[in-house]
C-alpha cells in the first residue's frame, strides 16, 4: 500500500495527511521591498489570505507548484531556479537580485535558511514569518502496516509522522528532495523523486511497488 501524508488527495494512494496549517501574522509590510520570495505554495496561500496585495509585487518562486499558485491568484514569478531547493534559489540570488530588497515570506520552521546563507555574501533580505505548521494526531490503530511505501513531501511530514507512530524497518520512503530526506532515520530505505513534485512523488512510489 502507498500512503500519501501530503494535505493533498492523490487517487491511487491511501490518504493520511500529517499536518495542518495556522496564520501567525495579520497583516505583511509591502512598503520596503521590491521582490517577494516564497518556497512554498502554502506560503503564496498564506500571504495571499493576509494581504491581497502581496500578489502585485513580482516574485522569487522555488518551484513549478509555487509558481503555479502565483500565476493561479494573479501574480507574476519572475524567477525560478533551475534546482528546487532552497539553497539552489539563494545561490541564484547571489547572481542575480542582490541589489534588490526582498521579503522572504515563510512558515516558522524551513528546511534551509536563506537569510543566513545570504548575510555570509553581505546580502541582507528581510523575512517574516506567517504561518505554521501543527500536527495532525492519529491513533495507532490508524498506522501503515509493515512495508508500506510512505510518500514525505516536506520535513514536517516526517517529523509529525514518527511522531504519531514511530519508525519501522519494514517501511519504503519517497521523498520529494534531498532536504527531506535527511530528517528521516538513518536506517531508513529511502528513493528521492527524480523532480521535486507530489506527481514525480507518486511516479517512484507505483515504481517501488512494482519491483
Amino acid at each position: 500500500m502507498i500512503y500519501l501524508l501530503s494535505p493533498v488527495k492523490k487517487e491511487g494512494t491511501i490518504h493520511l495527511p500529517m499536518i495542518d496549517f495556522a496564520l501567525t501574522a495579520d497583516d505583511i509590510d509591502l512598503s520596503s521591498c521590491d521582490i517577494l520570495m516564497f518556497t512554498s505554495k502554502q506560503a503564496v496561500k498564506s500571504a495571499y489570505q493576509i494581504n491581497p496585495k502581496c500578489i502585485e509585487k513580482p516574485s522569487l518562486s522555488i518551484g513549478d507548484a509555487t509558481s503555479k499558485m502565483i500565476k493561479s491568484l494573479g501574480g507574476e514569478v519572475i524567477y525560478q531556479p533551475q534546482k528546487f531547493y532552497g539553497k539552489s534559489l539563494s545561490e541564484d540570488i547571489i547572481d542575480k537580485f542582490s541589489d534588490k530588497r526582498i521579503l522572504y515570506i515563510r512558515p516558522k520552521e524551513v528546511s534551509f535558511d536563506s537569510k543566513s546563507f545570504l548575510s555570509k555574501q553581505n546580502i541582507d533580505i528581510k523575512e517574516q514569518i506567517i504561518y505554521e505548521t501543527g500536527c495532525i494526531n492519529y491513533s495507532l490503530e490508524d498506522r501503515p502496516p509493515r512495508g508500506s511505501i510512505i510518500i514525505f513531501t516536506s520535513p514536517s511530514t516526517i517529523k509529525c509522522f514518527i511522531k504519531n507512530f514511530n519508525w519501522d524497518d519494514s517501511y519504503r520512503a519517497v521523498v520529494i528532495g534531498e532536504a527531506t530526506k535527511t530528517h528521516l532515520p538513518p536506517n531508513a530505505k529511502v528513493e528521492v523523486a527524480n523532480t521535486p513534485l507530489l506527481d514525480s512523488c507518486i511516479d517512484k512510489a507505483f515504481e517501488i511497488k512494482l519491483l
